[in-house]
């Protein structure tokens, strides 16, 4: 395991064991000693590290062993790495002198816990963990509000092993389920009145599993892991008695630290449109995709006005047509990487400083990424790491968050901002903000991919981009508005669909920007207004233009953009809680776009192979958003015109439903 990752999650929990001795020291008077016994429910890091011991044996393959490691360095630039994150969930029971018993379960989605080998120079074997799992007892001593503990138990495994024909390159894969043994200890420390932090080792031996390829070749695997984990735990008894309880309430956890969390999940299907033919990258009729996500939001103050705030997260699931077919693509919550299987992901890690510049003080409620407190009107504000440019920049409160509110990318965001981003949205970078009364400046400037719509952000930041927007607040008839202009700027290796085209009649292949690319820049400005009219309806626009002889970066495949619409809260109708939206865009290309498309050129996310009859994308969205058992449910529906700015295809409806929770 890299001396990195053991020193920073050494790190963590120090500040954790520090943050429960601090709470310890300030709680007057002191509480009777913590009693473990109840329930509980948490969140999981972990970085892992291990090795499968293989054979091949049978068919063509001829007979082969050895091992291969399955720990893997953290990519800074791919984001994936020999970690994971899970959900965990348990049952502690405290019996005399301190001895505590309890069950725990979890289950782990890794990042990238596998491994490869070559079998006699023609197969290669890629083995590793899909999916992993624990039923466990517990045993341990309680020290007040510390336990220490020992574990054991159940281990389950879904193993994913993939052989690939060196010379062919076809592949087969196959998932069998393995069944083992875990066994560890740890430390576990209260850090307030319902919240402990977990730091843990465990050894897990999944066993002996093996199947054979219809060719008769055999693969037999051995997989061992060991991992360090840090967990994060709601305790739903304080397991007091009535006298101490009183007591114990002063056990707040740490103003140093904050946590929040969401899960979203979104169900999207596309009936039969007229579809005359279908190209790569097309909206394909008759098909429903679901995408799911949970995400930890985890903060700890620095300093005085500093924060470090990280987002572990679980994504799982498709956009229609694998996020194709739309260049408004209708819904935020789609990932342009889909995978049939839970996977972990670390999508922010930043540090936010926030430097009074004096004025009136404003009250800041709690929320994902932000902690309780207060701030001044006037203030610069400085975030470095890794974020989402549309966390800082072109952010409007009625259409922003595909989680709650719209879902068409061109509604949440504004199309012709391509702003850089991984496949996921989010980037290296660092912004400044200076709060100047009714006006606010932002600057910033991030990495771009290693190519366009890569997978990967470029390592070496030889390809970036500049962003600006002022910002300006106002109110008519007391009604709050904003309007914020936003530029950007990107250098980076970018073709021109002129030259495409060019070599696409000069060979006679289809158009492709990759074949053209050189060093140049792409501009692009846009327009992001809202506007409350009353206490329940507000209204929201949206508008931009880019340099559309140019390939897009990071975003999607849109050259002009206008789009427009309103939210209405459901107080007239008795329920102040429901949330009507209905809004339309248009989405435009250039002569040069079309053209290129025509060619049988493929964008970001858009591409029929042909385009003789262009037109432009028109899109309604309309949803009804409503509370129910705690969470929030939407119905959604689109209507796409042209879908690809082309008009022998289509119209298309899209229909989705939505369920979100989020404290």
């Amino acid at each position: 395991m890299p001396i990195r990752t053991t020193t920073a999650l050494a790190a963590l929990a120090l500040m954790s064991l520090s943050a429960a001795t601090r709470a310890d020291e300030t709680a007057a008077p002191s509480p009777a000693p913590y009693n473990w016994s109840g329930a509980y429910v948490g969140g999981t890091f972990s970085a892992d590290w291990g090795q499968s011991k293989w054979a091949q044996d049978g068919g063509g393959g001829g007979t082969a062993s050895g091992t291969m490691g399955l720990g893997n360095p953290y990519d800074f630039f791919a984001g994936t790495g020999s970690y994971a994150t899970g959900l965990s969930a348990g049952y502690d029971y405290q019996l005399p002198e301190g001895v505590v018993i309890g069950v725990a379960s979890d289950i782990s989605f890794p990042s990238l816990i596998n491994g490869s080998a070559t079998a006699n120079g023609a197969t290669q074997w890629d083995d590793g963990v899909l999916m992993s799992g624990t039923v466990r007892g517990r045993l341990g001593l309680a020290l007040d509000r510390f336990l220490l503990y020992g574990t054991a138990g159940y281990a389950w495994a879904q193993e994913q092993a993939t052989a690939t024909d060196i010379a062919s390159g076809n592949t087969q894969t196959r998932r069998p389920m393995r069944h083992g043994w875990v066994a560890g200890g740890g430390v576990e420390a209260m850090l307030g009145r319902n919240w402990s932090a977990d730091l843990s080792y465990l050894y897990t031996d999944y066993g002996s599993g093996a199947f054979h390829l219809p060719d008769g070749t055999g693969f037999q695997s051995d997989i061992t892991l060991q991992s360090v984990r840090m967990g994060l735990n709601y305790r739903f008894a304080d397991g007091t008695d009535a006298s101490t309880r009183e007591q114990l309430s002063a056990l707040t956890p740490s103003g140093d630290w904050a946590v929040h969390a969401q899960s979203t999940y979104v169900m999207q299907a596309v009936p039969g449109f007229r579809s005359p033919y279908i190209g790569a990258q097309s909206l394909i009729p008759n098909q429903q995709h679901q995408t799911w996500d949970v995400t930890l939001y985890l903060g700890r103050r620095l300093w005085q006005g500093a924060e470090l705030w990280v987002n572990p997260e679980i994504d799982q699931g498709f956009g229609l047509s694998n996020t194709h077919g739309v260049a408004g693509f209708p819904s935020g919550e789609a990932y342009k990487v889909g995978a049939s299987w839970p996977y972990a992901r670390i999508p922010r890690y930043f540090i936010r400083d926030t430097i009074s510049l004096g004025g009136k003080m404003e009250t800041v409620e709690a929320d994902a990424n932000q902690f309780a407190g207060t701030q001044t009107e006037n203030r610069l504000v400085f975030t470095v790491g890794k974020f989402g440019i549309t966390d800082i920049f072109d952010t409007n409160q009625y259409a922003h968050d595909p989680r709650s509110d719209f879902l068409n990318w061109a509604l949440v965001d504004t199309g012709t901002f391509d702003y850089a981003a991984d496949p996921w949205g989010y980037t290296y970078g660092a912004a400044v903000e200076w709060y100047q009364g009714d006006w606010t400046l932002r600057v910033g400037i991030f990495d771009l991919s290693d190519a366009p719509n890569s997978t990967e952000l470029d390592p070496n930041f030889s390809q970036f981009q500049t962003v600006a927007e002022i910002e300006r607040r106002y109110r008519i008839h007391g009604q709050p508005g904003k309007i914020a202009i936003t530029g950007f700027l990107s250098r980076g290796r970018m073709g021109t669909y002129t030259d495409a085209v060019a070599l696409s009649a000069a060979t006679g292949q289809p158009a492709d920007t990759a074949l053209v690319r050189e060093y140049r820049s792409r501009m692009g400005i846009s327009f992001n207004a809202e506007q409350q009219i009353n206490d329940t309806l507000a209204l929201f626009a949206r508008g931009g233009i880019v340099d559309g002889n140019v390939e897009p970066f990071d975003f999607t495949d849109i050259d002009r953009t206008l789009a427009a619409g309103l939210v209405l809260q459901g107080k007239h109708w008795g329920r102040p809680d429901d949330v009507f939206g209905f809004a339309g865009v248009m989405n435009f290309i250039t002569s040069e776009h079309k053209a290129y498309f025509n060619a049988g050129g493929m964008g970001i996310v858009v591409g029929d192979g042909i385009l003789p009859n262009a037109g432009p994308e028109f899109i309604m969205e309309t949803y009804y958003a409503f509370p129910i058992a705690g969470m929030t449910a939407t119905v959604d529906y689109q209507f796409v015109n042209n879908p690809g700015y082309n008009e022998d295809r289509g119209p298309a409806s899209i229909f989705a439903g939505r369920l979100h929770a989020e404290f």
